[in-house]
């Protein structure tokens, strides 16, 4: 356990390399240093270190230090520390942390919190543990090799004694914390592993759980933003006299647009006793904008622009073997050119904040936040105060996606509150969210295959186009950065001998951000869907085709210290196929499409049965595994397979995000539509491999093969095959 590192986004940017799987990083987490020791006894709650509290009672509070949106991380996490001290799970509680480097790093994005904190969530729970057992065996004067703990007890194994874990209170908080304390044999879990219930689950099912937009302070007041439909655009005149005569509004002032990455986008702030009148006194508004350099952007000349970019030679980012060799020796050339939209979170609830900068010039924040202490930090620059002075509360999310981790609308608050001198709640719009965002990539990709006479795959080019995320960060250069060609592009888990990757300029005129699975989904979509046409092209079935393509057994290093596992996918791939009963025979008008894809460090295939009739598309059958290493909770990875399976869906038929002019041309659901009831599956099968490996990621892997099993599935129910999304605008849904 090694001491806390604060890292920041920028150098969290900086340090993402090429390796395979999605965003990677080395972080240090809570350690034995002076804020992670056992806390000063207060005479009836012992706390062995930052994330547990022993109550005399017997109650357990263990703290999150991630934040919940529905993904189950709250219980998973605290599950763990659980496990290891043998608690009873009916005295736990959990609270939640607020946002602060003691815990470590808190971001919760990237699939990365049980897979990144798994140790030190277990080492926490032993430590408290083994220190109840010390305690215990001075109260009883025996030595602690005779002692075992069993369900919130500890027990004496020579005469069957026990005493409860609240009764040691006393005594296990004078026992010195141990630096290794001794942690369980996985034989012996009993959450790990587990289908376990929610922590959460019965207060979402009555709405107790607070949201941001539940916070509600003293003498507050609402804010609704108006801000210059065009990206990056600024106020070049307003006037306030009409919006000023709607009731309820009490002021109206400026926020500066704050060039930053998570800066606030600047516009104008009504100020209201209440949210409606704020959105009323938003639309009297009477604004002249200065839309910039931005308005030149629309998607169809972009589009076109990127697309012709990818026909020609682009920086190279692999090269293996002679792909122009193989293409000149080939028995087949296959070609193929995918587009993918820029796509939105569109979280159901849209961002918020309440924001109170105190008269003493400290700041209390409560908001729906992924990364609570990059908001801490956004926030303290904003202010030009120290960020001790600041406090960020974690409510509960409505979900993220990758959204939230963006502190924008958080500083937006803390700007308005010191403008108002008071406590404000900023609420988004719809629209806002949807039209002000930090957007998933548009992209533009080119694929050239070789086969030679037997149907092998003899030469393989994947060329890209996409702004990258990186231009949210530092100056664009156009191209994408090198742990985007990670996801998909550069680690294609296939043994070709000849393959050259190549990137196509992009420059990007809005927000680019990261959003649920990242760039897995663009470069899984067309690499799963160039396999099955040289499948089709080369006679073979398409799983066979698949698993002689993934090749020999193999482990590739990676300093991650999570290495590439060939016989896993290959492992995934064929359970997936067993389950869905794969090769029987169909209903006319149905088909079946595989896909598989390696992200976050975990192995994922689905196959997928459709029909289309009438020439509208329906889904009946997911069939997805995971191999994700050490299932702490099998009942979360469930959800979050079947979550990712519905979300991959609604984007397969109608995520799209244009521009028209420099502005975003949707505005809510009615044309960013997601997928309702009536189109679910008629089932979602979810299979996890057992393995005592480390954990891997969980939340983002399953939606990067939906889209492309889907259209694989198509093609062999049609014989038609789609290389763009959203299959809206081809007319199946």
């Amino acid at each position: 356990m090694n001491p806390i590192q604060k890292i920041t986004r920028r150098s969290f940017i900086r340090s993402m390399g090429l390796a395979s799987g999605g965003l990677i990083i080395a972080c240090n987490f809570p350690s034995a240093d002076e804020k992670n020791q056992k806390r000063p006894f207060n005479g009836s709650t012992f706390e062995p270190n930052l994330f547990v509290q022993l109550k005399d009672n017997g109650d357990l509070v263990l703290i999150a230090s991630r934040s919940e949106m529905g993904q189950g991380v709250r219980t998973s996490m605290t599950s763990i520390i659980a496990d290891e001290m043998d608690a009873d799970w009916n005295l736990v509680s959990v609270k939640q942390a607020i946002g602060h480097p003691k815990y470590g790093n808190q971001n919760t994005d990237g699939s990365r919190s049980v897979r990144t904190l798994y140790e030190t969530m277990r080492k926490m729970g032993a430590t408290a543990r083994a220190m109840l057992i010390s305690a215990a065996a001075t109260k009883w004067q025996v030595d602690e090799s005779t002692l075992k703990t069993e369900n919130h007890y500890v027990v004496n194994t020579v005469n069957n004694k026990k005493i409860f874990y609240g009764d040691l209170v006393k005594e296990a908080a004078e026992i010195e914390v141990p630096e290794n304390p001794p942690l369980k044999d996985i034989k012996d879990f009993k959450y790990i592993g587990k289908g376990l219930k929610s922590v959460d689950g019965a207060g979402f099912a009555s709405g107790k759980p607070k949201y941001g937009m539940d916070i509600k302070l003293p003498d507050m007041k609402y804010a609704a933003m108006a801000r210059c439909p065009v990206t990056f655009g600024t106020v070049k005149s307003f006037d306030k006299t009409k919006a000023m005569a709607v009731a309820g509004v009490t002021d109206i002032v400026e926020v500066s647009r704050v060039a930053k990455p998570f800066g606030p986008l600047g516009g104008i702030a009504v100020i209201a006793t209440n949210t409606w009148a704020a959105l009323k006194g938003k639309e009297a508004l009477e604004i002249v904008w200065d839309h910039g350099d931005n308005k030149v952007y629309s998607s169809e000349s972009y589009d076109k622009m990127i697309t012709d970019n990818v026909h020609k030679k682009g920086k190279e980012v692999r090269n293996d073997g002679n792909v122009n060799k193989a293409f000149k020796g080939a028995e087949h050339v296959i070609e193929s050119t995918f587009n993918l939209p820029h796509l939105v979170h569109a979280p159901m609830e849209v961002p918020n904040a309440t924001a109170w900068v105190k008269d003493d010039g400290t700041c209390e924040i409560w908001a729906p936040s992924q990364a609570p202490q990059t908001a801490r930090d956004n926030v303290a620059d904003f202010l030009k105060i120290e960020k001790d002075m600041i406090t960020v509360n974690v409510t509960f999310l409505g979900g993220g996606f990758g959204r939230k981790s963006k502190p924008d609308y958080i500083v937006e608050a803390a700007a308005v509150s010191k403008a108002v001198k008071g406590p404000v709640q900023v609420v988004w719009t719809r629209e806002d969210d949807i039209q002000h965002s930090y957007y998933h990539t548009v992209s533009a990709q080119y694929m050239k295959g070789a086969l030679d006479k037997d149907g092998n795959v003899t030469g393989w080019l994947h060329r890209v186009a996409y702004p990258s995320i990186a231009s949210t960060f530092a100056p664009d250069s156009g191209y994408a950065a090198g742990f985007e060609f990670g996801q998909g592009l550069i680690n294609i888990p296939y043994q070709i001998d000849n393959v050259r990757c190549e990137n196509a300029k992009a420059p990007a005129h809005v927000r680019i951000g990261w959003f649920r699975s990242v760039i897995n989904i663009i470069q899984s979509f067309s690499v799963n869907i160039f396999v099955d046409e040289l499948a089709a092209k080369a006679g073979k079935d398409p799983l066979q085709f698949r698993l002689d393509l993934i090749g020999n057994d193999r482990v590739e290093e990676s300093k991650s210290g999570y290495h590439f596992d060939s016989a896993k996918l290959r492992n995934v791939l064929k359970t997936a196929a067993k389950n869905a009963n794969y090769g029987k025979d169909l209903p006319e008008g149905h088909g079946v499409g595989i896909a598989m894809h390696y992200s976050f460090f975990s192995y994922i295939a689905s196959i997928i049965e459709v029909s289309v009739k009438d020439g509208k598309l329906k889904v009946h059958n997911i069939h997805s595994v995971i191999d994700c290493g050490t299932a702490v909770n099998t009942d979360t990875i469930k959800s979050q397979m079947q979550g990712a399976a519905i979300f991959g869906m609604s984007l397969a038929y109608y995520g799209k995000i244009t521009a028209k002019d420099g502005a975003v041309e949707q505005s809510n659901y009615h044309d960013y539509q997601m997928l309702r009831m009536h189109q679910a599956p008629d089932k979602i099968h979810v299979e996890i491999i057992k393995s005592n490996d480390k954990p891997t990621g969980v939340g983002e892997p399953g939606v990067p093969p939906i889209a492309p099993a889907i259209i694989n599935a198509i093609y062999n129910a049609t014989g038609k095959r789609y290389y763009s999304l959203p299959l809206m605008d081809h007319g199946l849904v």
